[in-house]
């Protein structure tokens, strides 16, 4: 079988490996789709100081139960999955009071361990988890994104927090984007994204995000007293990772308000930590998701809450894995979520 593997920052080789058996409690998967992430883009330009070369990518993905291996049990061939991609001690702290996800030993498929790069992959059984029959498998390869949604929006007091609130998400790429969808679909009152593009934007509102503000056009503040009153958001979310969005946050910022720092920053920020403590301002950290995270995912998206057709933007072939790279890079703005066929 073809296996895809990154060898140094910008390079990619295919290579022929025997397909692998499954040992006792794994399932083999044919690979169907696999989103690329603005994570996958950092390793490929060298900027993700946790990944060592060579390495397999390919962690938000969807694919059909090619054979199940012994003592597996609720799992048929042919039926449709996606792969929670974490990989934990079981031992530390954090997993042993079932915050896995910030196990200290975390590696993460497509990182710090094989991804599901390849036409057939033999993963845990534990790892499943099945997707609808009539569910798309381009949106199973989504349910990983937008579990990272709902973790974080769940950072603010669990799901139930998010109803009746008034949501301030900074930026409207793809994960901005689905925080505002999953806040809706969790029941805000009201939610507004921002961004300084048009085109971002405009897939927000394709989405059904109600307020959308171009922050290069429009004075976020006044936006904010607009669009949800002299109190303001009750929750903010920063999705971008950049020190210009941070400091819109504190800046918006009511009194005591919770600030959900999303974003990636690939280099350090300077925060106004005097507003931050005088206006007792919570910044509260949000990584990867838990098992109950993807099942709200995928619940949202069969009862139509959550939108995914208009983010997926553009297709690329198994074999031009290194074009989808290329074209990304190249369209930055437009390029919401590629999707990489590795089996029509």
């Amino acid at each position: 079988m073809k296996q895809q593997v990154m060898t140094a920052p910008g390079k990619i080789e295919f290579r022929d490996v025997p397909v692998p058996e499954p040992g006792p409690g794994e399932v083999l998967v044919r690979m169907k789709r696999i989103g690329v992430c603005g994570s996958d883009i950092h390793v490929w330009h060298g900027k993700h100081a946790l990944t060592p070369y060579p390495v397999v990518q390919g962690h938000e993905v969807s694919g059909r139960v090619e054979k199940a291996g012994r003592g597996v049990r609720g799992f048929a061939t042919g039926d449709p999955v996606t792969i929670q991609p974490q990989v934990t001690c079981g031992t530390c702290y954090p997993c042993r009071h079932g915050d896995y996800h910030i196990c200290d030993q975390l590696k993460v498929m497509g990182f710090q361990t094989t991804g599901a790069g390849s036409e057939l992959f033999s993963v845990q059984a534990s790892k499943l988890l099945k997707l609808p029959r009539r569910m798309d498998l381009e949106h199973g390869a989504m349910i990983e994104p937008l579990a990272v949604a709902v973790h974080a929006l769940g950072r603010a007091g669990g799901s139930d927090g998010i109803k009746g609130r008034n949501i301030l998400v900074l930026g409207a790429g793809p994960i901005g984007n689905l925080v505002a969808q999953a806040a809706r679909g969790l029941g805000a009152a009201r939610v507004m994204i921002t961004d300084v593009s048009e085109f971002r934007l405009g897939k927000a509102r394709e989405c059904g995000v109600p307020l959308c503000v171009n922050v290069g056009t429009t004075d976020l503040a006044a936006a904010v007293k607009q669009g949800f009153g002299d109190d303001k958001a009750d929750l903010i979310l920063e999705c971008v990772g950049s020190p210009a969005t941070i400091s819109q946050a504190v800046a918006v910022a009511r009194k005591g308000t919770d600030i959900i720092v999303v974003g990636v920053f690939g280099d350090k920020p300077v925060v106004d930590m005097g507003t931050v403590q005088d206006r007792e301002l919570r910044l509260i950290g949000t990584l990867m998701y838990r098992e109950p995270d993807w099942k709200k995912a995928i619940e949202l998206v069969e009862s139509g809450r959550v939108k995914l057709a208009p983010l997926i933007t553009d297709h690329y072939a198994f074999a031009d894995y290194r074009k989808a790279y290329e074209y990304i890079d190249a369209n930055r703005e437009k390029a919401m979520k590629v999707m990489i066929i590795v089996d029509s």
